[in-house]
């Protein structure tokens, strides 16, 4: 295994690990998803808050494996950080070099003598734009898709963000550098060892984005979803064509579904409350239920526009605590401009 020269930029690349499972030792190395406030949102569902991570929302959920809470903040995500003997692993670390800071400062406090690694669940600007700072310091792990796809769009996500997002929001990303990993694994899974503690990491290919991955604690029973589960929010379907359309809702119920076979007693959503099997069986239920419509009605011939004015409150009815109606606009949007 070689770690690459640390750079920044969005040609840079790493070396990628041919075994289908990298196990990564810890003592080896040393050291528009735009949202609500996007152009044409109803004005009364725009979270004007910045997206501050809040790294005294800290909550321990098992021995050495804690959650910066997301304060239920719009751009703001669950960040994790698990514990071992020898290092830690930081989940997500917020957008911007600024919210990078604070997540680092409380990894190094945390950590102590140990180690660092950092990994993302997807590579939209919220989860990993804060990357920077972390990487003269730790050993950033991504899957192949995750870095292609970062590679590929995240320079157009911070003009996207900055376009659509309140000012706050932008602001946020002032000083931004999108930064590859240090190592990329191929296929399904790897593992962390952290020294008396295995961290897994799974990807299964495109469904929210091209390449979602999950972070399983498998002893603790502890699944960092990602943006694939928000927790009493609507699902975030990036469908903004042409910045972006790279969405399978067929495969990202599946993977929802699947979460039943890990026996999770604590799922960290991407955004939102922790909770169990139930918040991903509940997300999974609504993908299937507002395709099935949308379907429906696309055949009985009704336009993209006829549908959201006729179905979105009926959506909304069906799910009267769920935040962040507007997103129901990009889901009816992506279900509509699949084939019938």
């Amino acid at each position: 295994m070689m770690e690459d020269k640390p750079a920044v930029g969005p040609v840079h690349t790493v070396p990628a690990m041919s075994r289908r499972t990298l196990v990564i030792a810890a003592t080896a190395f040393a050291g528009r998803s735009v949202g609500a406030a996007a152009q044409g949102a109803d004005p009364k569902f725009v979270d004007l808050r910045p997206p501050t991570v809040d790294t005294s929302n800290l909550k321990e959920i098992a021995e050495g494996v804690w959650v910066i809470r997301d304060h239920r903040i719009w751009l703001v995500p669950n960040i994790g950080i698990i514990l071992g003997r020898d290092a830690a692993l930081v989940v997500d670390c917020g957008m911007g070099p600024a919210n990078g800071e604070r997540v680092l400062d409380l990894a190094r406090r945390i950590a102590g003598h140990r180690r660092l690694f950092l990994t993302t669940t997807h590579f939209h600007p919220e989860h990993g734009y804060g990357a920077q700072v972390f990487r003269p310091e730790a050993t950033i792990v991504y899957n192949r898709a995750q870095r292609d796809e970062l590679q590929e769009k995240g320079l157009r996500y911070i003009d996207l963000f900055r376009k659509t997002q309140t000012p706050a929001a932008a602001a946020a990303l002032d000083g931004t550098k999108i930064v590859m990993p240090h190592f990329t694994y191929d296929g399904p899974s790897a593992e962390l060892d952290l020294g008396g503690r295995i961290v897994q990491l799974h990807t299964w290919g495109t469904a929210h984005t091209r390449g979602d991955q999950i972070v399983l604690l498998p002893q603790e029973r502890i699944l960092f979803a990602g943006d694939l589960i928000e927790e009493r929010m609507f699902p975030i379907f990036p469908w903004f064509p042409p910045q972006d359309h790279e969405i399978d809702s067929v495969r990202w119920v599946e993977i929802l579904n699947g979460f039943r076979n890990f026996k999770p007693a604590v799922i960290v959503p991407g955004h939102g409350d922790l909770g169990d099997i139930r918040i991903a069986t509940a997300v999974a239920s609504h993908i299937e239920t507002v395709g099935r419509e949308v379907r429906r009605r696309r055949k009985a011939g009704q336009t993209v526009d006829q549908i959201i004015a006729a179905y979105k409150p009926t959506v909304i009815s069906d799910y009267p605590r769920w935040e962040h109606p507007d997103l129901i606009n990009w889901e009816i949007g992506y279900f509509a401009a699949q084939p019938a």
